[in-house]
């Protein structure tokens, strides 16, 4: 059947349904947000157009075969569109669309909040936050690379505040990075104390700035997070090193072994070369900052799968961050409606 994507099509004709309410043979006529957008080859060599289309709340998968390069560009990753389908669970690929028409979303048909993801506090109390703990910093040196870095008037201040912290599987939305580096900083420091040998402020430091490199690494446009070209050919690694080594040279008489311990923390925080990392953790500081950043990106993806959980539902679906599916138990009965608060 072919795909219907006439730019003045009626507006949606029925209510729309939150994704992660969608059941398994229901009829789908509202506006949803193009999340990937990936063109493929078949057995026989024809294109045909893999789409994720979603909401807030979560996405399924659609597939176009007929007509591919006129409708991949009205299919671009971050574009709104008025989505007409059937949804179905299949039971080796998942959630899916069956699509009858696609096209163009009408101004004032939808509300692009509905469609996003986002944190649940507010950009301005994780920054209030975020400069408490900064203030608890004696180092003078350290102190003074994160007001150059995350000092509130600075360029590289605006960019943090906003930058998503991946491109799916945790925070993986506006201020997403704000979130995930103040929460593995304040995990940082509340437990640096209970083990002896560690220096807070280095971990601390390192916690604030082990991410630095998505702001060049990530684009910024919450609609279409997607890596940039620095990102693939040097990576977020990199780049965050190259950037912070390059401040710290910046600060008259900053101790060079005060610099190695910060930019180890950096090189080192996805604990070993085959995730990514030049070099494995070799130091207190480091080892504490990389096991932190990595339970605050798995207890990430728990949280954008509950707020994907339908209501009542307590496993939800396979998902490769966590390497199986996720339990919500008695939780699961009312975590939809606590995401979406």
């Amino acid at each position: 059947m072919p795909i219907v994507t006439d730019p003045s099509a009626h507006a949606p004709t029925v209510s729309a349904v939150l994704v992660r309410d969608l059941t398994d043979g229901m009829e789908v006529d509202q506006v949803l947000l193009v999340r990937a957008a990936e063109v493929r080859t078949k057995a026989d060599g024809a294109p045909y157009l893999r789409l994720t289309l979603g909401d807030r709340t979560g996405a399924a998968v659609a597939m176009v075969w007929d007509d591919v390069p006129r409708l991949r560009e009205v299919c671009t990753q971050g574009t709104p569109l008025h989505v007409r389908a059937g949804y179905e669970r299949h039971p080796k690929y998942g959630p899916q669309f069956r699509l009858r028409g696609l096209g163009p979303a009408q101004p004032g048909t939808y509300d692009l909040a509905e469609l996003l993801d986002g944190p649940p506090r507010t950009a301005e109390a994780m920054e209030s936050d975020l400069r408490e703990l900064v203030a608890t910093i004696q180092d003078e040196h350290l102190r003074t690379l994160l007001d150059r870095v995350l000092g509130p008037q600075t360029e590289t201040w605006a960019l943090y505040r906003r930058a998503p912290a991946a491109k799916h599987y945790h925070q993986a939305y506006e201020h997403g990075l704000l979130e995930h580096s103040l929460s593995v900083a304040q995990a940082v420091s509340a437990t640096s104390a209970t083990f002896p040998g560690i220096d807070r402020d280095v971990a601390v430091t390192g916690a604030l700035l082990h991410d630095i490199g998505k702001l060049e690494a990530y684009t910024t446009d919450p609609s279409a997070i997607d890596l940039t070209d620095a990102g693939r050919l040097q990576g977020e690694i990199p780049l965050g090193y190259y950037r912070i080594r390059r401040e710290i040279e910046d600060i008259p008489g900053f101790p060079a072994q005060l610099a190695q311990a910060v930019g180890h923390i950096i090189l080192s925080h996805h604990g070993s070369l085959e995730h990514g990392s030049p070099v494995v953790p070799a130091t207190r500081e480091a080892t504490l900052v990389h096991m932190i950043d990595n339970l605050g990106g798995r207890l990430g993806s728990f949280d954008r799968l509950e707020k994907e959980l339908p209501p009542g539902a307590v496993w939800s679906s396979f998902d490769r961050a966590i390497g199986g599916g996720a339990y919500f138990g008695a939780q699961g009965q009312d975590g939809a409606e606590r995401a979406a608060a």
